[in-house]
């Protein structure tokens, strides 16, 4: 069998396990009809001037077998006060809701309901009616627009689309929550509408690269004001890809694209086109270990914080756990400990942090470098410390210092020295610090993190 032949199979195989199947479709039609009937009688029974809209990858049938959840957005006219959006759409939400199984309040930019009909989620989110990006008011007002650009222009590509979307989530790259920085749903729509087909985009993945800038709907002639400023902002912040959207110049689709994650795509792509395999889409569960054989065979150290945390929503309590550990990291290297690798993550109702580090002790005393021995400072340096010494004309002291690195990190959390995220610093100075051992349903986390599992590019 050649190679086109074999990844043609592979491709062949994976449809026939992510396609919805005809039941499944009528499923989701009737799901969406009924849907946008209550929510029709219900604005007409408040009285409201609003327009349903679905939204996301139903809308655009572009969503994967057994992946159902529904976007509905309740647009109101351009010229309602944004507190009025806010105040109205929650009302308007409920009262659709209490008309489906179960629901509750959320909040992003401003509140929307989520709720379940039919075993199904459906988030119900207030939005501007809008026509153009010079409408744009709110972060979620460009989804109308996103749903129509995209069905004017994917021209029967759908399962090209579904391909590229499990591809990511096989390889994890798939979302662009905060947490995650991968690849969302629209951009790989986009970037299958650009290239012309799945495989197209895997084969273009240096290519991407190297032209960095992609302007599918062409601002950068049509406003090439607001594009540029795009262009030049996001190429400012190192961003791996700039993908101008297509319904509004100002926004890059992949401003939350990692350069991991691109990364990721960039080596997965090349893997599959040479060897293909359905495990690219569907891989085997990662390989467990012991975390303590791990530690042994690097001679490194591992240093677990697991503390409660309230009920963060994880686009919100990931970020605040990546910079505790980044502060840890600087703290701790200021300290004289090298820090190979951090983890972060939650379990069981509870935050963690693991830090791999080269030692678990460090020298009993510190060299402490001082002035020069002939100032004013100098002076008070020498009356200061007991050990004083020159080495030249500057003076040096020994100063004695905790050993042990859970004496230093107690020290560093009390003296306020690590930069921690704000919103959980409390909880991280509370935490149970713990050296070479983890709770047990932290161990297989451990171990992935320590045999860099988690992230490796390569197959064992």
């Amino acid at each position: 069998m050649s190679l086109d032949d074999a990844i043609e199979t592979v491709l062949q195989k994976v449809l026939r396990r992510i396609r919805p199947t005809e039941e499944e479709r009528a499923f989701v039609e009737g799901l969406m009809r009924e849907l946008e009937e209550i929510a029709r009688e219900t604005i007409e029974d408040l009285g409201l001037d609003v327009k349903p809209y679905f939204v996301g990858s139903l809308a655009k049938d572009t969503y994967l077998a057994g992946d159902h959840d529904v976007d509905l957005f309740l647009a109101f006219p351009l010229d309602t006060p944004l507190e009025e959006l806010r105040e109205e759409g929650l009302r308007l939400g409920k009262a659709i809701a209490e008309r489906l199984d179960s629901h509750e309040v959320a909040y992003a930019e401003h509140p929307y309901v989520r709720a379940t009909y039919r075993g199904v989620k459906v988030d119900l989110v207030p939005c501007y009616d809008v026509e153009s990006w010079r409408d744009v008011r709110t972060a979620v007002d460009r989804s109308i627009l996103h749903t129509k650009w995209v069905n004017e222009h994917l021209n029967g590509r759908n399962d090209d689309v579904r391909l590229l979307k499990r591809f990511l989530k096989g390889i994890n790259a798939y979302g662009s929550e905060v947490y995650v920085r991968g690849f969302s749903g629209y951009l790989a729509e986009i970037l299958v509408i650009k290239y012309g087909s799945f495989l197209k985009v895997l084969e273009n993945s240096d290519f991407i690269l190297r032209q960095k800038v992609i302007d599918p709907a062409g601002w950068l002639r049509r406003e090439p004001e607001p594009a540029m400023k795009t262009v030049k902002r996001e190429t400012e912040e190192d961003k791996p890809l700039i993908v101008i959207d297509p319904v509004d110049p100002r926004r890059n689709v992949a401003a939350n694209l990692s350069w991991e994650k691109y990364g990721r795509f960039y080596f997965k792509a090349h893997q599959f086109l040479e060897n293909p395999s359905e495990e690219f889409f569907f891989p085997e569960t990662r390989k467990s270990g012991s975390y303590l054989a791990e530690l042994r065979r690097k001679g490194t150290h591992l240093v677990t914080l697991v503390f409660k945390v309230q009920e963060l929503v994880d686009d919100l309590l990931l970020p605040q756990l990546e910079r505790s550990a980044r502060g840890f990291e600087r703290a701790l290297s200021r300290e004289g400990f090298n820090v190979l690798g951090w983890n972060v993550g939650r379990s069981s109702g509870k935050a963690f942090i693991m830090l791999e580090v080269d030692r678990r002790e460090r020298e009993r005393v510190k060299i402490k470098p001082g002035p020069e021995f002939f100032t004013e400072r100098g002076w008070d340096f020498y009356r200061k410390n007991g050990k004083v010494w020159l080495i030249g004309k500057r003076l040096y002291a020994e100063k004695r210092v905790k050993e042990s690195i859970l004496e230093v990190i107690e020290e560093l959390l009390k003296k306020n020295a690590v930069a921690l995220g704000k919103g959980i610093r409390e909880n991280v100075k509370r935490a149970e610090i713990v050296l070479d051992y983890v709770p047990k349903e932290l161990e297989d986390e451990a171990y992935l993190f320590l045999a860099r599992e988690k992230w490796s590019l390569k197959e064992q």
